[in-house]
C-alpha cells in the first residue's frame, strides 16, 4: 500500500512531477525535507537514490541526466544543504544539463530570526539558474504553487538546463496518509510539458550567412563539446568533402572524419607570424559547447575573421569578439536548410594544413617511441589500450588537455565537465553517468581531483564495469606547465600542492578493486585485465614522475613543430 505525505505542497511537487517525467530523484537525507522524501520514495514511478553529500548528490544527479538527456531532480534539506549544490548547478547552467533542485524550507517567518538550519534560500542560485520557482506553504497558494512548479519544470525541459524550486514545510513533517488530499489532471499535465518550443532560422540573418560564406575563401568550423551522435551522418560527410573547409574538433566534440583537424594544439602550437596569416579564416561557424582549447582561442582573437556565425539552441557566446549572429537552432535542423544553399570551396586552403597534420602526426610517433615514463606516456598507453565502444569520462585540468592531443578512437563516447571545467565533481558526475549508461564506463581523472571528490566513492550505485585510472604525481602538475608557475615562491605548497597520497585505503574502504603501475612494464601487464568483467568496480593508480612531466610535453610541442 501506497503512503502519501500529509503535506499538500509535497504532493503537489510529485504529482507534476511525475506528469513532467522527472522519474529519477536524487535525495540527501534530512528532516525537513521529510515530506519531499516520503512523498518521492513511496510511490512506485519514482526511482530513488540516497546520496548523503550534497555536492556529491548534485554532480551524481548531473552526470544521470547527461545521459538520460532529460531531467534528474535534487532533494534536500534546508540551511547549507542546498549551497553544496550551487558547484553541479553552474556546471549544469553552462553544461546545458537540465537538473531540478527542490529543496526544503523553513516558513517564512523563522527566517533571520535565530531559528536553526536557515538561510535565505529564496533565488539563491540566482545567477546561475534557469527558473527560481518560491512556493508558499498554505491552501489558498496552492494554484499559486503548481503554476510555479510547472513554469520551473517547463523551463528545465524545454531550455535544457538547471531550475530550483523552493518549498517551504512547518512542522510536524513526518505525517503521512493513505490517500492524497489533492489530485491534478495527468494528462492535462502532460499535455503541458509536451507542447512544441521549435524555433525557426531568421531569414534576414540566414541570408546574411548565405552571402558570407559563398563569398569566402577561407572557411573553417570549429566544434566545441557535442554529446555522441548529435550530428547527421550525412552533414559531418559534406563537411569532411569540402576542399575550402577546415574543421577543427576537439575530444568533446564526438564529431569524427578523416579530413578534420581534431588535435588542435598540435597544428597551431609554435606557428610563426606567416603560418597564422596563411590560417586565418575568412568565415567562421561554429556549433557544439565549450572550448577546450586555449590557443585555439588565443588565435581567432588576434587573428578574427570577417564573420562569425554560431548555430545551436543554448547560449551563443562571442568568445572571439567578432559574433555576428547566433542561430538558436538545433544543428541539424540548420544544416537541413544550410545544405539547399551549400557552396562548394576551392581547394588549398585545408589541402595545405592536411599536410602539417600529416607530418605532425608522424613527429608525435617519433617523439612517443624515445621519451621517458611519464604522464603522455601513460595516456598514450591508454587510449591505444581502451576497449572499442566505452562511454569515456574525463576529469579537467591536465587530463582533458592530454587527451586532445591523440586521436581518439572514434567508438568511444566522451564526456567531460567543461561548462565551469572545474575538479570538483568530476568523480561522482562519472558514476552517475556508469549507472545509466548500458556501456562499460572508463573515468581517467588526475590525483587532486580524485581525492578533492573522494565522497563520490561512497554511493551505492557504482555498476561492477566502472573503471577508474587515476594518474598520480603527487600533486597539480599542470601549473609547472604554466609560463613562470615554477618562480611563484613557495609554488610546491600553495600551487602544486604536494603530497604522498595514494587511493589504495580509498578504494578498500569503499569496496573497490586496486590495482597499481609505476612504468610501462608494469602498465602494459595491468592493463591486460583490467578491463575485463569483474565482481566489484576497479581503481587502477598510475605513479608518474612529479618533475619531469612539465619538460616532456614542452619538449613535444617543439619537437612535433
Amino acid at each position: 500500500m501506497m503512503n502519501f505525505s500529509k503535506k499538500i505542497l509535497s504532493q503537489t511537487v510529485t504529482q507534476i512531477c511525475l506528469s513532467a517525467g522527472v522519474d529519477h530523484i536524487v535525495i540527501s537525507p534530512g528532516s525537513r525535507n521529510a515530506p519531499l522524501t516520503i512523498g518521492f520514495t513511496q510511490h512506485p514511478d519514482f526511482k530513488c537514490y540516497s546520496i548523503v553529500d550534497e555536492r556529491c548528490a548534485g554532480f551524481f544527479a548531473m552526470g544521470m541526466a547527461q545521459q538520460l538527456k532529460r531531467p534528474v531532480a535534487l532533494v534536500c534539506t534546508s540551511g547549507s544543504a542546498l549551497l553544496n549544490y550551487y558547484p553541479a548547478v553552474a556546471e549544469a547552467f553552462y553544461s546545458n544539463i537540465p537538473l531540478v533542485v527542490i529543496s526544503a524550507d523553513r516558513p517564512k517567518e523563522l527566517i533571520d530570526v535565530g531559528d536553526g538550519q536557515t538561510i535565505r534560500q529564496e533565488n539563491v542560485y540566482d545567477n546561475h539558474i534557469l527558473y527560481s520557482a518560491n512556493c508558499k506553504e498554505g491552501q489558498e497558494f496552492q494554484s499559486y504553487n503548481e503554476e510555479e512548479i510547472g513554469n520551473a519544470l517547463t523551463t528545465a525541459l524545454r531550455k535544457e538546463g538547471p531550475v530550483h524550486i523552493n518549498v517551504p514545510f512547518s512542522e510536524p513533517l513526518y505525517e503521512i496518509i493513505d490517500e492524497p488530499t489533492i489530485s491534478l489532471n495527468r494528462t492535462q499535465w502532460t499535455s503541458h510539458f509536451q507542447q512544441d518550443d521549435s524555433r525557426e532560422i531568421n531569414p534576414t540573418h540566414y541570408k546574411e550567412f548565405i552571402s558570407d560564406w559563398n563569398g569566402a575563401q577561407r572557411k573553417m568550423i570549429l566544434v566545441g563539446t557535442l554529446p555522441p551522435n548529435e550530428v547527421g551522418a550525412s552533414i559531418i560527410e559534406l563537411l569532411g568533402s569540402d576542399d575550402g573547409v577546415m574543421v577543427f574538433t576537439e575530444t568533446t566534440s564526438n564529431l569524427h572524419h578523416e579530413h578534420f583537424f581534431p588535435s588542435i594544439d598540435k597544428i597551431i602550437m609554435r606557428l610563426e607570424e606567416a603560418d597564422f596569416d596563411a590560417l586565418k579564416p575568412d568565415m567562421l561557424l561554429t556549433f557544439g559547447g565549450m572550448v577546450v582549447s586555449k590557443k585555439i582561442k588565443a588565435f581567432l582573437r588576434k587573428y578574427q575573421p570577417q564573420a562569425h556565425y554560431h548555430v545551436g539552441p543554448h547560449q551563443g557566446y562571442d568568445t572571439f569578439f567578432c559574433l555576428k549572429h547566433h542561430f538558436e537552432v538545433a544543428v541539424n535542423d540548420f544544416f537541413d536548410e544550410f545544405k539547399k544553399d551549400y557552396s562548394v570551396g576551392n581547394g588549398g586552403y585545408r589541402e595545405f594544413w592536411l599536410k602539417v597534420k600529416q607530418q605532425r602526426a608522424r613527429r608525435h610517433e617519433e617523439y612517443l617511441g624515445q621519451i621517458p615514463f611519464s604522464d603522455l606516456t601513460v595516456h598514450s598507453l591508454l587510449y591505444e589500450t581502451l576497449p572499442n565502444n566505452v562511454q569515456l569520462q574525463l576529469a579537467n585540468s591536465a587530463t582533458v588537455r592530454y587527451s586532445q592531443l591523440f586521436d581518439l578512437n572514434p567508438t568511444f563516447e566522451v564526456f567531460c565537465n567543461r561548462g565551469t571545467s572545474g575538479i570538483d565533481g568530476s568523480t561522482s558526475t562519472a558514476i552517475g553517468a556508469a549507472h545509466i549508461s548500458n556501456k562499460q564506463t572508463v573515468f581517467i581523472t588526475g590525483d587532486l581531483s580524485f581525492f578533492y571528490d573522494s565522497n563520490a566513492l561512497w554511493n551505492d550505485h557504482i555498476p561492477n564495469n566502472f573503471r577508474m585510472i587515476v594518474l598520480n604525481n603527487s600533486g597539480g602538475g599542470i601549473f609547472r606547465i604554466l609560463p613562470k608557475a615554477k618562480d611563484a615562491q613557495h609554488f610546491e605548497q600553495y600551487f602544486e600542492t604536494q603530497h604522498g597520497l595514494t587511493g589504495e585505503h580509498l578504494a578498500t574502504m569503499f569496496g573497490f578493486n586496486y590495482v597499481s603501475a609505476s612504468d610501462e612494464v608494469s602498465l602494459r601487464e595491468v592493463l591486460q585485465d583490467f578491463y575485463k568483467d569483474s565482481d566489484t568496480p576497479r581503481i587502477l593508480e598510475i605513479f608518474t614522475p612529479t618533475t619531469l612531466n612539465d619538460e616532456v610535453l614542452i619538449d613535444y610541442f617543439k619537437f612535433i613543430s
